[in-house]
Formats: C-alpha cells, sequence, structure tokens
C-alpha cells in the first residue's frame, strides 16, 4: 500500500513541476471563497502550507467552467475541464507558500473501487419509509442496515451505528458480492428510518444504476443494458454534483417546469422550493392537506405545508394528485432546486447512466399505490 502512495506522490509532484512557472496570488487570512461555476461559497477553503498540493475537487460536471479563488485581498480565475488540473500557490502573510490545485470534475472516477463485475447485483428491501434498503457487512463480523440515496454521496454511518460497533476503521465493507477496502465511511446525524447509514451515487461513477423495484435488485453494470423496452430517457444534469433532472407541474393548463434533485433518500413525493414556487407564480390555491417539519440529515428543520397537485410530469410520464411539500424556509441544500423523493420515484423502475449522463424510467408495479400522504 505505501508503494501506492508514493506512485500518487510522484504523479502530483510531477503534474505540479509540469507548470512551469505557477501563477502566484497573495492573502493575508486563511480563509479563501470559491465561487465554482456560478456558485459562491464564501469562506469554503481554509489554506494550508503543509499540503503540497492541497486540491480543491471543482463540482461534477461534463462541461467546461470557471473556477474563481477569493483570497482577503486577491483572486485567480481558472477555466476548468473534466480529467484537467491547475495549480498555482497561494502566498500567505508574504512567506508560507501555499500549494493549491484545482481538479476538474471526474478526475477522480472511482476512486473507492469495489471488485466490479460487468453486472453486479444487490438486493434491497423498500421499507414503508420509502428507503432502499440493503444488508451490508463491515469489516467481515457486523451487518448494518443502509439505504441507498441518490440524493448523497459516499458512504455514512450514523454515530449510534459507529459506537454500538465500535466502528473506529471500516477496512471491508460488502454490499452483495461487491467489496470495498479502505472505502470512505463519514457520519451523520440522521439517515432514514430504522437504518444505520446511507450510500451515495457517486460510488458508481462510471458505470450505470438499475433500480428493479419489481424484482427489489440494484443492478451495478459496466456497460449501458442493451434490453431497454418500455424505458423513456431523459438528460440527466448535476448541480452542485447533485443528480438533477427536467420535470413539470401541469394546473390549468399551464406548466411549471424546472430542475429536481433526485433524492431516493427522501420518504415524500414532491418537495417544492418556495422561492422557486415564488418566482414562477405557482398557484397558492391548490387543495391544502396539512402542515409539518422536515428534518434534513444534518438533522436541521424545516417547516413545510402540503398540498395536492394535480398533475405531475417527468420522461413524459404523467402522474396525478401528488402530495407536494412547500418549504416554508431555506432549502436545505442551500440552492433554489426542487425534490423528487421516492413516494414518487419508486413508481418507475430507473437506469442511472453515469457514463454518458442519462436517466431512463419506466412505470412497474407500484404505479397504482397511494402516497403515504394519501393513505
Amino acid at each position: 500500500m505505501k508503494y501506492i502512495f508514493l506512485f500518487i506522490g510522484c504523479l502530483l509532484a510531477r503534474s505540479i513541476t509540469a507548470q512551469s512557472k505557477l501563477p502566484v496570488i497573495k492573502a493575508t487570512s486563511k480563509s479563501v471563497s470559491i465561487k465554482d461555476g456560478g456558485y459562491l461559497d464564501k469562506n469554503a477553503w481554509n489554506l494550508n502550507p503543509k499540503l503540497r498540493p492541497d486540491i480543491f475537487t471543482a463540482d461534477r460536471t461534463r462541461r467546461t467552467k470557471w473556477v474563481i479563488f477569493y483570497t482577503d485581498i486577491d483572486s485567480i480565475k481558472v477555466k476548468v475541464k473534466p480529467h484537467t488540473r491547475f495549480n498555482f500557490v497561494v502566498l500567505l502573510n508574504g512567506k508560507d507558500s501555499c500549494y493549491t490545485q484545482i481538479a476538474g470534475a471526474l478526475t477522480q472516477e472511482n476512486t473507492q473501487q469495489a471488485n466490479f463485475s460487468a453486472h453486479d447485483s444487490i438486493p434491497f428491501t423498500l421499507t414503508s419509509f420509502n428507503a432502499i434498503h440493503v444488508r451490508a457487512v463491515v469489516n467481515n463480523t457486523d451487518t448494518v442496515n443502509l439505504h441507498f440515496d441518490v440524493g448523497s454521496f459516499d458512504f455514512r454511518l450514523t454515530k449510534d451505528a459507529i459506537l454500538k460497533r465500535k466502528l473506529n476503521k471500516v477496512s471491508r465493507l460488502q454490499m452483495g458480492n461487491l467489496v470495498w477496502t479502505n472505502p470512505e465511511v463519514g457520519s451523520t446525524e440522521t439517515t432514514a428510518h430504522e437504518m444505520d447509514g446511507r450510500f451515495g451515487w457517486n460510488l458508481f461513477e462510471g458505470r450505470s444504476v438499475e433500480i428493479d423495484y419489481d424484482h427489489n435488485l440494484l443492478v451495478i453494470h459496466s456497460r449501458l443494458p442493451k434490453a431497454l423496452k418500455g424505458y423513456v430517457r431523459s438528460k440527466m444534469d448535476f448541480i452542485r454534483s447533485f443528480v438533477c433532472v427536467k420535470g413539470a407541474f401541469e394546473i390549468e393548463n399551464k406548466k411549471y417546469a424546472g430542475e429536481f434533485l433526485f433524492d431516493t433518500g427522501s420518504d415524500q413525493a414532491i418537495i417544492m422550493d418556495s422561492t422557486w414556487g415564488s418566482r414562477q407564480n405557482f398557484p397558492k390555491n391548490l387543495k391544502w392537506l396539512k402542515s409539518s417539519v422536515l428534518r434534513d440529515p444534518r438533522g436541521v428543520q424545516y417547516e413545510r405545508k402540503i398540498v395536492l397537485s394535480p398533475h405531475f410530469k417527468i420522461n413524459n410520464f404523467g402522474l396525478t394528485d401528488i402530495p407536494t411539500y412547500v418549504l416554508g424556509s431555506r432549502n436545505p441544500t442551500g440552492i433554489e432546486i426542487n425534490f423528487l423523493g421516492n413516494d414518487l420515484l419508486k413508481r418507475f423502475n430507473t437506469i442511472l447512466d453515469f457514463k454518458k449522463d442519462y436517466l431512463y424510467l419506466k412505470p412497474n408495479k407500484l404505479m397504482g399505490v397511494k402516497y403515504r400522504e394519501n393513505s
């Protein structure tokens, strides 16, 4: 293993020396703000002169974009493409050189490699809270209950699960026949009901993930399956590295179209951003069902009201009478975007193609079941 780290270190050193003369910007504070594409994160980065380089990985996209680093007194603007790296130096207080690298999206594809084959199946159960529940074995001894959350990243375990099983280090994690060696495992305050944690879409970067609710299987394909009869395709977008798709409400012969974050980790049907709704002049006279509180994965609470949307369309498939949660406060992602939860998404067998970024949907046996809020 130490030889692998040495090899990676040599590659990083080579990438730095490949730029014969590194650009230099100045700073008197360690805090740096970053504008990635069109999104500005204030004080999102702390300079560290001990790392050579300190790597910032840009949000995932296959498009070329601008990334800007703002120190308290200077800035640098870099055109970033997928699979590229750009090196520069931030001179802190006139003496400490902070070697920094901006890595384009997709340069770290499959860094948490598992023993993928052509087609790997992971059995799951769909819980009463719409969670895609998978049993995983950790360190060959402990079994944990995880759910597949397309609105999340990497592996996450609750603090209770970590303490109860004394999981100070996860050296091996197995789901079905897939095994991850020394995966990065973060902690989380909350997760789906009765789950010990979750796993995100980026573990399958460069592959296709099939969610088959008819047979309760997650199938990981190295190549897109050829037999796609009945599926309808649309383009997947990535906003702040979240998987997003286009959808539209249709109310009284008017369309309200936008981007919807694909969130199998949510037990709801649709969650609508109140700012988006206001900007769209979304109708305020829809049938009211109730009011409640939404809690995000960090445990932060958001007020919401639940209304009944008469019609919603995704991939040209129409659904009717959908419970729609209208957020009454700031969106938990910090960006203006709506959510599609698994009370809606479970009605479609789904293929997420993370090689060419396409979404495939096909109605399944759950299409006619009642929504949880309508039951």
